[in-house]
């Protein structure tokens, strides 16, 4: 386990939390794991949100659901506005994807996880269901670097002017959708490269924020709005920067926003606005990818790989665990 720490303030969340996500997390990554690469995306998911409920239930706080599996029509369980915890502790936000990626899972391709962050009550963007069109660079550059309103060219020469190095050198990740081939034709123009990603934006923001590693400078494009707030609050815990606007395309998805309380369905929201004050966030892989190892089953233990985060003590840990007592992984196993 290695740690890194930054930016010390004053705490709102008991800390306790913090390691009790990442059992939340893990337990959803076996689950889930247990049925990657057999094709079935609703099986892997469903068994994802299982294990990820009945272990939220067993946490010491009064948690309401506002990014979730939907709305409550569409969604048995971890529904938007489900209240999950013991009820009682501090009443909090929760923000979850039992499983990012389910075709990736499915598929067992990289970069699949279980993702979960939670705030104080009212401070995560209750984000409906709808695309958001979403831009994220790492720490370490002057505030207003980029911006969802310049175009692909501005943001990318800004960027490298930034980072001291030719355009060339810069490499966008996109998700790799019909909608973006005009914007992809854009960036490739400036010289600068982009990594296609199948599924998984969540991981695919996080990597921009540590290029040495994941050689990913920049994430441009659209994908989930709920997605988009996930990975807010993991740049709010690990640095960066920020921005996405709702994309709304029917009348439907316009009543929908407004019935979860967006007046201005036209707003570009800056990072610190999808997720405010402190805030906890833990992802453990399901699959190996670029940021996390997959969950690994032997014969006498199974093994995980799960980074957490806080944000207000800037800490990130890394916990590679190691889990003999496998009865507690219940049904997944």
């Amino acid at each position: 386990m290695t740690e890194t720490t930054r930016f010390p303030k004053g705490p709102s969340l008991d800390r306790i939390l913090t390691l009790e996500l990442v059992r939340v997390t893990e337990r959803a990554a076996v689950a889930a794991a247990r049925l990657r690469g057999r094709g079935d995306e609703v099986a892997a998911d469903q068994a994802a949100v299982d294990a990820m409920r009945s272990e939220l239930n067993l946490l010491p706080i009064h948690g309401t659901v506002v990014i979730g599996e939907g709305e409550r029509d569409e969604a048995p369980m971890l529904y938007i506005g489900e209240e999950v915890g013991t009820k009682s502790g501090p009443r909090v936000d929760i923000a979850l994807d039992p499983l990012e990626g389910t075709t990736i899972a499915a598929k067992n391709l990289p970069n699949s996880l279980a993702v979960i962050a939670i705030a104080e009550a009212g401070s995560l963007l209750n984000a409906p269901d709808v695309y958001m069109d979403k831009i994220a660079i790492g720490p370490g550059y002057p505030a207003g670097l980029v911006d969802l309103d310049r175009s692909p060219l501005d943001n990318i020469k800004a960027l490298a002017e930034a980072k001291g190095v030719p355009i060339n050198e810069i490499t966008a990740c996109v998700l790799d959708r019909p909608r973006h081939a005009r914007m992809v034709e854009e960036v490739r123009a400036t010289g600068a490269a982009i990594r296609l990603i199948g599924d998984g934006d969540v991981a695919g923001i996080i990597h921009a924020t540590s290029p040495d590693e994941t050689g990913i400078d920049i994430y441009l494009g659209i994908g989930g709005a709920p997605e988009g707030v996930l990975a807010a609050a993991a740049l709010r815990c690990i640095g960066g920067q920020m921005q996405g606007r709702l994309v709304i395309n029917s009348s439907e998805q316009r009543e929908r926003a407004h019935r979860m309380g967006v007046e201005d369905i036209d707003r570009k929201y800056e990072m610190g606005e999808m997720a405010r004050g402190d805030v906890l966030f833990a992802a453990t892989g399901v699959t190996d990818g670029n940021l996390l190892s997959g969950v690994r089953f032997g014969r006498r233990a199974v093994t995980t790989h799960t980074v957490v985060m806080r944000s207000s003590s800037g800490t990130v840990r890394w916990i590679k665990a190691e889990h003999q007592d496998l009865e507690k992984f219940g049904d997944a196993l």
